[in-house]
Order: C-alpha cells, then structure tokens, then sequence
C-alpha cells in the first residue's frame, strides 16, 4: 500500500487557492442598468474614469461598463497582477468573452481570475504535465489495477474463443454470474489490463467540488468545464491529457469506482451525507472490538486483506460486513488507507500554517484556544470527519494501559495522514505536537466528546 501514499498532486489547488477574489465596485445609483448585470454595472464610462476607480483597489476588483451608447458589447474592466485590463464582455442567455459561456457574471469573473492566475503561477507546472503522464502509472490504473485486471479478462473471454484464465476469487468479489463458462486454472497474471480496446467517450464536464485528473494525478483547476469525463465509464482528465489516454474504456468500471481517493466534500454531496460510511463503519468496528488491541493502528493488517476490505467497500458500500476480519489491524489500515488517499487531507494546506503557528504558543490555554479557532477555518465536510477521527483517537488513547497507544504515538501514526504539509517539510515534529495536542484536549476543544 505504500506506493499509494503520495499519488495526487496538490500543488495546482494550492496554486488555485491563492488566486485573487472577485470584488466588485458598487455603482448604486444607475438607471439604464441591464436586468442581466447587478451593481457592478457602472452604465456608460470611459476606460480612464474606470481605472481611476480601481486603480488603488486590490486584485480582482472589477466593474462593468459600455464604452459608449453605440458599442453592441459591454466592458469587463478588471484588476489583475497589478495591472487594470479590459475585455470585450457579450450576453446572449449566458454570459461570455470567447467561448466559455457562464450562468452568471460572478461565475466568468471568478473563473477568469482562476485562470490568469494558473497561467501566471503554474505555467512551469502546465507545461511539465504533458512531459510526465504514464498511464500505467496513473491513479486511474493504481487505484483500479485489480478490478482492470478482472474485468478485462472478462471482456477478453467475452470476446474470443479462447477463454482468458480468471481466478474463481476475481468473479466472486465482484458479484458477478458464477455461472459462466471461466478457466479457473490458476495462473499468474500477465498484466492484461490495457489490452481491451474501446474509445472513450469523452464530454467536457463542469466537476463539483474537487476532481484530479486520474492520468496525471494534478488538480482539475477552474471554476467551470475543468476538464472531461467519460461518459460510460467515469474516466476523469484534463481536456490535454484526455488526448492521450488509451483506448481501454471499461464501461463497467463505473459501477466499481468506489469511494476511495475521491475529494471528501465530492462524496459527501454525492451520498448526501456529513460523513464517509468507510470512515464510520471502521471507526465503529474498532471501538466495538479494537480499543484493547496492542499497537492498534501502530501495527499493520496483512495488505492483501486490506485491499479486499478496500474493494468490498467500493462495491458493498454501507452494506460492506466488517465482522468477517477477525484480524482488527485490517480494519484499521483500511481506515488508514482511506484517509490517506484524500485529495486533500483532513486538516487543509490553507489551515496548516495556522496550525504550527497555534502550537508554538506558550500557554496551553492559549494554544487550546488558537487550536479551535484553526480548526473552524475547515471546510465543514473536513470539520466534521476531523471531529469524527479526533473523538475516536481520543478514546483510543484512554485505553493506553491496555493498546500501548498514547496521545502521542496516535499523533505520530496518524500526523502524516491527516495533517496536509508541503513537499519541502520533512520534519513533522510541529504537526505531531499539533495533533497531539488536539487529541489530549479534545473535550476542551470540541467541548462535548463521545
């Protein structure tokens, strides 16, 4: 499992977190004003008057004008890189500069600075993604690689007259028809994954919340249309990468994708829930038969009964029985593994710097109260799966005598994990406290704990 630690890329949504905000300058008093536009609509004004009124606005302040009464378009006028730049702005139903069209005007200026923003910060990043793309070693093949495997076979023995070798564990583990007529002579696998040929099919797609691209592991950046998704089966990608994944859709893939490396707050509003069922179930599983089990969560289960466990989530889903893991480490890597294959962990790359500046502080009482103000910066989706695993971490630790594991040693298996932390840091010795420390405090810091 440890090849799956690090495979999506966060730097272009950290990029894309530090683009300016759209800030518009209020016109309140304006007659003619279109029903399309708000107050950001200035009427007729020359682009002289309107740089003098953004001219010591931050970036990303902008207003919208008509250059004059007989102009068939309107004027975006905005503040970006320090610079005030104008853009022929048009309405037809939708609103749009060249041809991505936009529902509302705050959806093209956000979107806009997004992407002048990407270009000026993340050109040497834009540039490298179409030099490093493997598809062998894409998320899409690493997360999926052995359910590609069976599915593959199965198209393959579909397909010739020459049944493909497909293990009698494969079929069962995904519920399909024992009935049909497989070799299942054992065999080593000889990678037949890409040998299945079928186009995508490809449509530009605006994502929800947050998607990576599942061939080269990088943020889907934007606010709208980020990228592409295959129609019959899922394949998520940026339009430039989608010219070179392979021909190997598996329409029936869509059905297994699962749960596991998708952004929280994307599947969360997807199941319309406030917390992932993988991370109740075994959080529950573990406090029923786990919290006396020496080194819990220090201890690794075996990785084959992990990845089985993983697989049985993705397809069972709430239904998954965890009771058949007699072995509780099992269950407790897979919780691991989970909240390791978030996009984006738990405690956030912009809550982070928060975070070690709270627990340098002198005082513990201080330290608990910056701590809970951090953490209220989280996405509610965050807040409350962290408040989930930090009650639980917390009873764990309470039956130290017992599992060995302390406030501490959970903050050191578990820091890495949940705590988002640039490339460049190799010393977790702050996130560690960090954690710690929220775990020892956590009645003082969530108030009420189960």
């Amino acid at each position: 499992m440890e090849n799956l630690k690090n495979i999506w890329k966060p730097e272009l949504y950290r990029i894309q977190m530090e683009a300016p905000q759209p800030k518009p300058i209020i016109c309140d008093h304006c007659p003619d004003r279109p029903v399309f536009y708000g107050k950001e609509y200035h009427g007729v004004m020359g682009h002289k008057e309107a740089v003098l009124l953004l001219e010591d606005e931050p970036n990303g302040a902008f207003l919208i004008r008509k250059g004059n009464d007989h102009n068939e378009f309107y004027t975006l006028t905005w503040k970006f890189n320090d610079r005030i730049i104008h853009y022929k702005l048009y309405y037809d139903g939708t609103h749009y500069i060249k041809d991505k069209r936009y529902e509302t005007i705050y959806d093209l200026i956000a979107d806009g600075l997004i992407i002048c923003h990407m270009e000026l910060k993340a050109h040497h990043i834009l540039e490298m993604i179409n030099l490093q793309t493997s598809y062998t070693e894409s998320p899409y093949v690493t997360l999926n690689r052995k359910k590609l495997n069976t599915l593959t076979k199965i198209h393959q023995t579909s397909r010739s007259a020459s049944p493909a070798v497909i293990k009698k564990d494969d079929i069962e583990s995904f519920g399909l028809n024992k009935k049909m007529n497989f070799d299942l002579t054992p065999t080593i696998e000889d990678a037949p994954y890409f040998k299945y040929s079928k186009n995508h099919n490809f449509k530009v797609h605006t994502f929800k919340g947050l998607n990576w691209c599942e061939l080269c592991a990088n943020f889907l950046w934007g606010f709208t249309a980020q990228g592409v998704k295959c129609e019959d089966c899922g394949f998520i990608a940026h339009s430039k990468c989608s010219e070179r994944v392979p021909n190997h859709c598996l329409p029936d893939l869509k059905k297994l994708r699962g749960v596991f490396g998708i952004d929280l707050t994307t599947l969360l509003n997807a199941h319309s829930s406030t917390l992932p069922f993988v991370v109740r179930k075994c959080v529950n599983e573990i406090e029923t038969r786990g919290l006396d089990q020496e080194g819990i969560y220090r201890v690794s289960g075996f990785a084959d009964e992990i990845e089985a466990l993983k697989m049985a989530f993705d397809r069972d889903g709430e239904a998954t029985d965890l009771s058949v893991y007699s072995n509780i480490n099992v269950v407790a890597g897979t919780l691991k593994l989970y909240l390791r294959l978030l996009p984006v962990p738990l405690i956030t790359y912009d809550v982070h710097p928060k975070l070690i500046s709270a627990i340098q502080l002198k005082t513990s009482m201080v330290q608990i109260s910056m701590l809970r103000e951090c953490l209220d910066n989280l996405p509610p989706a965050h807040f409350n799966c962290l408040q989930y695993m930090v009650q639980h971490l917390y009873k764990v630790s309470q039956h130290a005598e017992l599992n060995k594991m302390s406030a501490h040693n959970l903050s050191t298996v578990f820091a890495p994990t949940l705590v988002a932390t640039p490339p460049a840091i190799t010393d977790l010795s702050f996130e560690i406290r960090a954690l710690q420390a929220i775990i020892e405090n956590c009645p003082q810091i969530y108030y009420v704990c189960k």
